[in-house]
């Protein structure tokens, strides 16, 4: 690209000089310079567009210096340092890539007599090291955060650091814009041949001489990938047709993320990688590992010969992982297992001047491309920041030899980083300038010492010890400045826009004031969401319109971002401004305050601790993000802070007087074992609940962080279990869980009197769950066993394994519909059917369901008279009568939340009249408890990659289908929880009972019986339809406030995180 600019501005300049002729020279050269600088702005402007950032040059408006400082840049870009025709050692090189290869996995211990499946299986590798010492070396590969395969991909190519943020894109790969590896080879007139991970595909597009690409993302897929490389490896490196051979294997790793490192399979897979290099004819009897796609033996060895037999004398062999995994085979952060990866060099000419250290040295990642581009012969790329490694330039010579030669890569290595600073320097003010200058001495005095050192070096002979210590002293001078420069770019490259940044907190912490505001004014003003809502839509809309002309006017490019962020503080700012205009003093006053001025200084101080304990737990939850110890450990903080909450719950219960028999009329008019039978109910919830609580810190996940932690054997996958009676254990107690929850929710239905029509959704309810049920449960047991499945019965297992959860998929969808279209389950009739009574009469005590069939109508005779009155009066439109006992809205929230995968119930029982605050935190607790218990974590290595797969054998051919699975697995107690909030407004009047109706005003006995025996339950919400409308937006606008005070804590503990270490990524622990 500046070659490009530059060859476009001399052009121009060519062209003004012709044209104008009568300019000297040097006005023409200033016209150039002039065209340079404009295209120069012009470059960083589509860059700042494209990339969404902020990225100007410095001195934009000196045009002077604009010129000098392009012309500055072209003319280092455009002079890279040469590489001299000695310094090139190999003329070919094969990159091998193990995806995840842990250290661990590449190095052999003699002394383990009982190995695990991970350990000592790369044996080849160690017995090349101990018989050609000064041929082969093993190194620890340290990573740089994010451990992302993209991300490490991209760092083995530029030598640069990608960030935390980068990882969004893990799975979008674009095109590397940047100069790397693989460009210099192309430019440079080297066949690159690549196969395996179809990854590089999109990061290098039509850069491979040749390329053989194969699916990754299908983690469970465990030998596509490497069994399509080992077709087309031995071949292409026989042909000769190649410069540099490129091998991405992804068995290891998909290994990992199915069965974890500690597995038989994984065993395997290492083993195959080590026949795939190791020498010999005794390879052959071990190809049953490869797989049920098995590769001929005339195509893994032909001729019995391995790949290093198959390497020339100039030809170079890389081994290398690209990352780590942790226990669980995860990876994407920054804890030791994930950061600690294998390298290994081989030639068959002498690499190293003495033989491996005891302890195997540890490089960094970016260090491969400086060395491998020096070692090809090829410029190291721009924006590299790694260190060459000297040792291998080492060679035959003696010592000093060695050692001018490690000095002569230095200096190249040296002068690449120091024209990348230079450039970097001028184009963005991030890099701290007092640094920058001590870099700077650093960097001049060392050229200057090296160019004095060769003059003498090559003017005596022999060479006296003395120029030799200096040279030793000169080499450590140029790795201390290479490798403070990397420390310097690591610090501070991370840029951030902190205007957006407190713009964002601010709409968040303005929305959730608003949510609360509003909540309160709803419950005081039946019309208050039909007017005062209105007017922030039109604010909002007023503000895109206005924002979108500006655009226009400016001919600027339109930043939705920016534009979506306008328009919600433009409708924040109208509902404020409407309800401080609206409402006087006193209203908003008296909104904002709890109706307690009619009750006693007692029920005054119950009430004001039932509401700040909640307060004061989400206030302390909050507070507590902005503590990395309490991020790290919030899996354990959630249930305590929910089992406080419970305690208080009894508490309150006990002052409210429902754990304690009442005396009087009412005990004598329903009974004494009523009021047990209610208290002992209620304490068998709180104490299930604590129970479950207990229990749901053996699914918890592990972090990094927490060392002491052990992987959780429930969260270990069916088919990764080797002991077959505990896999079956496992199965049979997931099914019973499964098939219980279906039948309580049946028998839950059925209680409260729904299933009684003939309805599709009805016959859908009693047939299509247990269904559901038989198809999830054979899908668990033919994906558990589908590895140990042979010949016809692999076919037919591959299958099922796609065709249940396409069932399940199947029966949900047409559940959610049929719910959609009819949410009744209970008996409904048409009043146009008949104009007289539809209750007759009957006497008797009822004893059998037909009997209640009978009664139901009974209980309904005010709705129906009321309903009937309307519809003569007001209305000629048709209406039904539902025969039920009351519990049809809810009865179609519980059906739709076993269709989205519900395991928790939690009821709350408090009065729901007025959801208040302190309702929403246990909810917002539980969903953090959800989340946690379905071995989910904060952190990228705790994703569960595998829900894009379920019901997909292949992989996909776009993106967005398995983020979706993968989003609904990883937040799914938010869904389910967001979906059931009604019910904390439905569920009290399900389990309407008499304890509810006491310390109530005293009323004749006549009318609290007529009170007790109509308990009409959830049809009460259908005599005043606007009181429960308002009652729902009332109890969104809590959640959403709860919901959004969270959200705005950790965004802030975020912003305190970026801006206190200014990385993109933090060392010591992966809370991002």
């Amino acid at each position: 690209e500046a070659n490009a600019v530059l060859v476009k501005a001399k052009a121009k300049a060519e062209a003004i000089q012709l044209l104008a002729a009568a300019l000297a020279q040097q006005h023409g050269s200033a016209a150039a310079s002039l065209s340079v600088a404009e295209q120069y702005v012009s470059a960083f402007s589509k860059l700042a567009k494209d990339s969404n950032t902020i990225l100007l040059p410095a001195n934009t408006g000196d045009v002077t210096n604009m010129v000098a400082q392009a012309l500055g840049i072209y003319s280092t870009l455009t002079k890279p340092q040469p590489v001299k025709k000695e310094d090139e050692r190999f003329s070919k090189a094969v990159l091998v890539i193990i995806d995840a290869l842990r250290f661990e996995f590449a190095h052999f211990n003699p002394a383990k007599a009982s190995p695990l499946p991970y350990e000592n299986k790369l044996s080849f590798l160690h017995h090349l090291t101990t018989s050609q010492p000064r041929h082969a070396r093993l190194y620890r590969f340290r990573a740089d955060p994010p451990t992302a395969t993209m991300q490490r991909i991209k760092g083995l190519t530029t030598g640069s650091l990608p960030t935390f943020i980068d990882v969004g894109s893990n799975f979008a790969t674009y095109a590397i814009q940047e100069d790397n590896l693989l460009a210099q080879l192309v430019q440079n007139g080297r066949r690159v041949i690549f196969m395996g991970d179809d990854t590089w595909e999109g990061l290098f597009p039509k850069k491979f001489f040749r390329s053989y690409f194969f699916p990754s993302f299908n983690v469970k897929d465990l030998h596509t990938v490497d069994n399509g490389i080992l077709q087309h490896l031995y071949p292409t490196v026989d042909s000769g047709e190649w410069d540099v051979l490129i091998a991405h294997f992804l068995g290891v790793d998909h290994c990992g993320h199915k069965h974890g490192p500690d597995h038989p399979e994984m065993a395997k897979k290492l083993t195959q990688m080590n026949e795939m290099l190791r020498l010999g004819e005794d390879v052959l009897s071990h190809l049953g590992c490869l797989g049920p796609d098995k590769v001929g033996a005339d195509l893994l060895y032909p001729g019995g010969r391995s790949l290093v037999d198959h390497l020339r004398n100039d030809t170079l062999l890389l081994v290398a992982g690209d990352h780590g995994m942790t226990e669980t085979g995860d990876h994407g952060g920054d804890s030791e297992k994930e950061v600690n990866a294998a390298l290994f060099v081989y030639s068959k000419t002498p690499l190293f001047g003495s033989g491996p250290p005891e302890e195997p040295e540890a490089v960094p990642q970016v260090n491969l491309v400086p060395t491998v581009a020096l070692l090809l012969g090829v410029p190291i790329p721009y924006s590299n920041i790694g260190e060459v490694m000297a040792e291998l330039f080492s060679g035959d010579g003696d010592t000093l030899s060695a050692a001018l030669q490690q000095l002569s890569v230095y200096h190249i290595n040296a002068k690449q980083v120091d024209r990348f600073l230079r450039s970097y320097s001028l184009v963005a003010q991030d890099l701290p300038a007092e640094q920058l200058q001590r870099l700077q001495e650093l960097f001049s005095s060392a050229v200057e010492e090296h160019t004095q050192l060769l003059i003498q070096v090559q003017g005596t002979t022999p060479v006296p010890p003395e120029l030799e210590s200096r040279l030793r002293n000169l080499i450590g001078r140029f790795q201390l400045y290479l490798r403070e420069a990397r420390a310097v770019c690591t610090q501070s490259w991370a840029r951030f826009q902190p205007l957006r940044m407190v713009g964002g907190c601010t709409l968040i912490a303005a929305s959730c004031l608003l949510c609360y505001v509003a909540s309160e004014l709803a419950a005081v003003s039946d019309s208050f969401y039909r007017s005062c809502l209105l007017y922030p839509l039109l604010w909002g809309l007023v503000g895109v319109f206005l924002l979108g002309l500006a655009h226009v006017f400016t001919q600027e490019g339109l930043d939705l971002l920016l534009v979506s962020s306008w328009a919600a503080a433009a409708s924040q700012l109208g509902f404020f401004w409407h309800w401080w205009g609206r409402y006087p003093k006193r209203a908003r006053l008296a909104g904002s305050q709890p109706p307690l001025a009619s009750v006693g200084l007692r029920q005054r101080l119950r009430a004001w601790l039932g509401m700040a304990f909640p307060m004061g737990i989400l206030l302390f939850r909050c507070g507590a993000m902005f503590s990395d110890s309490f991020v790290v450990a919030e899996a354990r903080v959630a249930p305590f802070l929910l089992a406080s909450l419970v305690m208080l719950l009894v508490g309150k219960l006990h002052w409210d007087g429902r754990l304690t028999v009442p005396e009087g009329p009412k005990q004598q008019l329903l009974g004494f074992s009523s009021y047990r039978r209610e208290i002992w109910y209620l304490l068998c919830l709180v104490a299930v609940l604590l129970v479950c609580m207990r229990l749901s810190g053996f699914f918890h996940q592990c972090r990094e962080e927490i060392q002491q932690c052990r992987p959780s054997l429930f969260l270990s996958p069916l088919a990764s279990l080797r002991n077959t009676r505990a896999k079956n254990l496992f199965y049979l107690l997931c099914v019973a869980l499964l098939a219980g929850l279906v039948y309580a929710v049946r028998s839950w239905l059925r209680h409260y009197g729904n299933l009684n029509s003939s309805d599709p959704l009805v016959l859908f309810v009693r047939w299509g769950f247990p269904l559901v049920v038989l198809c999830i449960a054979c899908y668990w047991a033919v994906a558990s066993s589908a590895d140990d499945s042979l010949g016809k019965l692999q076919e037919l297992v591959q299958v099922a394994v796609v065709a249940f959860p396409w069932a399940v998929y199947g029966l949900a969808s047409v559940g959610l519909l049929l719910l959609l279209c009819n949410p009744m389950t209970v008996f409904a009739k048409d009043t146009r059917e008949s104009a007289g009574s539809i209750v007759t009469p009957y006497l008797g005590v009822p004893s059998s369901e037909v009997d209640f069939l009978h009664v139901i109508p009974q209980i309904y005779k005010r709705m129906q008279e009321s309903q009937k009155s309307r519809l003569e009066g007001t209305s000629t439109k048709a209406t039904v009568a539902a025969y039920g006992l009351g519990s049809v809205y809810s009865a179609a929230l519980v059906i739709a939340l076993t269709l989205l995968g519900v395991s928790p119930s939690f009821s709350s029982s408090w009065r729901p009249s007025c959801c208040c605050t302190s309702t929403h935190v246990p909810e917002a607790l539980l969903e953090m408890l959800f989340f946690y218990s379905t071995g989910h974590q904060p952190v990228f290595p705790a994703i569960h990659w595998n829900a894009a797969f379920v019901g997909f054998h292949l992989d996909h051919s776009t993106n967005l289908l398995p983020a979706v699975l993968v989003g609904a697995n990883t937040f799914a107690s938010h869904i389910l929880f967001a979906v059931g909030c009604p019910l904390l407004l439905l569920w009290p009047f399900v389990c309407e009972m008499p304890g509810s109706q006491r310390k109530k005003p005293k009323k004749e006995p006549r009318e609290e019986l007529q009170e007790l025996e109509e308990h009409m339950m959830e049809m009460r919400l259908r005599e005043s339809p606007e009181k429960f409308s308002t009652a729902l937006l009332q109890l969104g606008l809590k959640y959403l406030f709860v919901l959004g005070t969270q959200v705005w804590t950790e965004g802030g503990w975020l912003w305190r995180r970026l801006s206190k270490r200014k990385m993109g990524y933090c060392e010591n622990d992966g809370a991002l």
